[in-house]
C-alpha cells in the first residue's frame, strides 16, 4: 500500500512538473493525473477504518437510556441502514421536518439513547485529537448504500418546500465577498487552481459531486460528512457559521440531494 501511494505521487509530480514546463497543458494533464492518484488511492481508502468505527458505534449500546441505533429509523424503517443514504433527506412524519442523515442521527441520540442535543453537538466534527461520531456514522451508513441510486423525490409539500429553499440559497449572493454557492458551482468549466469545479446546479455536476459525500481527505486525515462540507463552504463565502443541523443545511443538502438523482452512490470517496 506504501508503495501504491509512492508511486501514485510520483505520478502527480511528473504532472505538476510537465504543466509547470508547458502552461497550455496545466488544465489538462495536471488534471487528468490528479483524477489517476485519487483513483489509485481509492482501494486502499482509510475511510475504511472509519466505517468500521461507525458501525461499531451503530451497534454500540451508549447514553443514559444505554440504547444502540439498532432501532433508529433513517427512512427505510427501524435499524435499517442498507439503501438508506440514497433516499435521504426525506420528510420524517415522527419529527414533523425534513431530515438529512446527520439531522436524523442527532434526533436518534436524543430520542433513543437519550443524550441532549447539546452534549451531542459538542463536537459535531472531528479536529484530529478527538473524532466525532457524526463523522463515523455517516460513513458507515453511505458505505451501506454503495451502488445503490440517489432517489430523494419531491413527493411531499414539506420536500418540495425544503428544495426551493435550498435552490435560493444556492444562489443568495452576500457577506464581505458577496459570493453564492453558485459563485463557484452555478457554471460549467470552473476551477480553483487544479480542482474542477463541478457545477451543482445540473444533474451532471451534481451526480458527480453529490454522490462521493462523505468523503475522506487527505489533506486533514478525517472523514468529513455532507454537513461539514457545507460549513466549510459558507466559511470561504466568508458567511455566518452555519448551524448544524439547521433548517438551511438541510434545504441546500435536499437541492444538491435531488439534483443527484440516478447516479449511484460512491461514497466514502477520497479527496485531496
Amino acid at each position: 500500500m506504501r508503495l501504491l501511494k509512492v508511486t501514485a505521487r510520483s505520478g502527480l509530480a511528473v504532472a505538476f512538473a510537465m504543466a509547470l514546463a508547458h502552461p497550455a497543458l496545466a488544465q489538462g494533464s495536471a488534471a487528468d493525473e490528479i483524477a489517476k492518484y485519487r483513483e489509485a488511492l481509492q482501494e486502499g481508502n482509510p475511510a475504511e477504518l472509519t466505517v468500521a468505527r461507525g458501525e461499531d458505534l451503530w451497534k454500540q449500546k451508549a447514553g443514559p437510556r444505554n440504547a444502540s441505533f439498532e432501532t433508529c429509523d433513517i427512512g427505510m424503517g427501524p435499524g435499517v441502514v442498507k439503501g438508506a443514504y440514497a433516499h435521504l433527506p426525506k420528510y420524517f412524519a415522527d419529527a414533523g421536518r425534513v431530515m438529512d442523515l446527520e439531522t436524523r442521527l442527532l434526533w436518534c441520540m436524543e430520542k433513543i439513547q437519550g443524550i441532549s442535543e447539546a452534549d451531542a453537538l459538542k463536537q459535531p466534527f472531528g479536529d484530529g485529537q478527538k473524532r466525532s461520531p457524526f463523522e463515523a456514522l455517516v460513513a458507515y451508513v453511505a458505505d451501506e448504500s454503495r451502488g445503490a441510486k440517489m432517489d430523494v423525490p419531491l413527493d411531499s409539500s414539506q420536500m418540495r418546500e425544503s428544495y426551493a429553499l435550498g435552490e435560493q440559497i444556492f444562489h443568495f449572493r452576500g457577506g464581505t465577498h458577496d459570493f453564492a454557492c453558485s459563485t463557484c458551482h452555478g457554471s460549467d468549466g470552473k476551477r480553483i487552481r487544479l480542482q474542477d469545479l463541478p457545477n451543482l446546479s445540473t444533474p451532471a455536476g451534481a451526480q458527480k459531486a453529490y454522490t462521493t459525500w462523505p468523503a475522506y481527505r487527505v489533506s486533514q486525515g478525517e472523514v468529513r460528512s455532507m454537513q461539514w462540507r457545507l460549513n466549510d463552504c459558507f466559511r470561504q463565502q466568508r458567511f455566518p457559521e452555519l448551524k448544524f443541523g439547521s433548517e438551511a443545511s438541510i434545504a441546500l443538502t435536499t437541492y444538491l440531494a435531488h439534483n443527484a438523482n440516478g447516479a449511484p452512490v460512491n461514497a466514502p470517496a477520497l479527496k485531496r
